[in-house]
């Protein structure tokens, strides 16, 4: 008897059918896939994609998921912004089911700048011990959100939680 595929939220708009086929294509062997498409359309953006991983964004992900298997999303991704073009053409949300969750934005203009996000990705999981020591990190937050900053190459990290906003600067959590 097999055991039951984990569900795996794949939110969009404005995809084409080939790349939506490459997502899925890549994604159905593991997870149990639930479209969404035309999802709320986000700004100015012409197109979006979010997918919702039923895992923790850690080593063990790339284990079970597949270092292969991960460059080919990061592949579609990037094909995705050269299709499109600069500019607000694309949006993505990369979202990991955690303790707690993890949220990657990726809606830079520049080419070149976006598809740097895509690939520094894998990097902040070498971080992670840094950024979610419990030790440090307030026992209130449950999401976590990186945004690339294109001017110094790398992500940085912040929580939302009711009024307050924290960010991770100097190797501890502080509230702005």
């Amino acid at each position: 008897m097999s055991t039951p595929k984990l569900p795996l939220s794949l939110k969009f708009y404005g995809i084409s059918p080939w790349e939506l086929e490459v997502f899925y294509s890549l994604l159905h062997n593991l997870f149990n896939v639930q479209e969404y498409p035309n999802a709320e359309q986000e700004e100015d953006f012409t197109t979006m994609m979010g997918v919702t991983f039923p895992l923790e964004f850690n080593e063990i992900f790339f284990k079970q998921f597949g270092v292969s298997r991960w460059d080919k999303i990061k592949g579609i991704i990037k094909e995705m912004k050269r299709r499109r073009g600069g500019g607000k053409s694309l949006r993505v949300h990369i979202k990991f089911i955690g303790k707690p969750s993890i949220v990657f934005t990726i809606d830079l203009d520049d080419r070149h700048s976006f598809d740097t996000a895509v690939d520094k990705i894998d990097f902040v999981v070498e971080l992670l011990p840094y950024h979610l020591d419990p030790k440090k990190m307030p026992k209130e937050i449950t999401e976590v959100s990186y945004q690339f900053d294109d001017i110094i190459g790398r992500w940085n990290i912040s929580a939302d939680v009711e009024n307050q906003t924290y960010h991770f600067v100097e190797n501890e959590w502080k509230t702005i």
